[in-house]
């Protein structure tokens, strides 16, 4: 069924979780329902409004957490795009480059892995972008953001959740 955008007690994003453990959240006073969705969810005796949206009622301070760096993180946060040729990827076709060779003493950083075909990540092979003339779309860098909680659900992003996520598409 769907899936539930959990923002924190002050609106912020938090992740996506599943709509049974958002009514789980429900029913152990943990949050508010937000915004719901037009189908219900049935028991014997009781009939709700899907849930979209829920918010904590009680805040929960992450701090400035980084998000992990993982395979999946780097394809989100380059938009599952060769970063060389641009050509749109999958994670069945994505390979990770580093930019500066391991070989050439470069290290499994955000800043130096970025999403590749498997034709470009070959012609770059052990060079620097420079010396195989090949140009990176953007510099990578580390996201202050959740990459996965942009592409959950393949993009096909829930349009009552666009209002919560408007401050998390500005900082990208």
């Amino acid at each position: 069924m769907a899936a539930v955008l959990l923002l924190n007690a002050s609106y912020e994003p938090l992740k996506v979780i599943s709509w049974q453990r958002a009514v789980t959240l429900f029913f152990s006073d943990k949050v508010e329902i937000v915004e719901e969705y037009s189908h219900e969810i049935r028991s014997v005796s009781l009939a709700i409004k899907a849930p979209s949206v829920v918010r904590l009622l009680s805040y929960v301070n992450i701090g400035q957490k980084s998000p992990p760096l993982s395979r999946f993180n780097i394809f989100a946060r380059d938009g599952f795009k060769c970063q060389y040729c641009t050509k749109p990827l999958n994670t069945g076709t994505a390979t990770l480059d580093h930019v500066l060779p391991r070989s050439k003493g470069g290290k499994t950083r955000w800043t130096n892995v970025v999403c590749c075909c498997k034709p470009c990540n070959t012609k770059k092979g052990s060079k620097t972008p420079e010396q195989a003339g090949m140009k990176l779309l953007k510099k990578p860098e580390q996201p202050h953001w959740l990459p996965v909680l942009h592409v959950k659900l393949n993009g096909r992003i829930p349009r009552s959740w666009n209002i919560f996520l408007a401050a998390l598409t500005r900082k990208e």
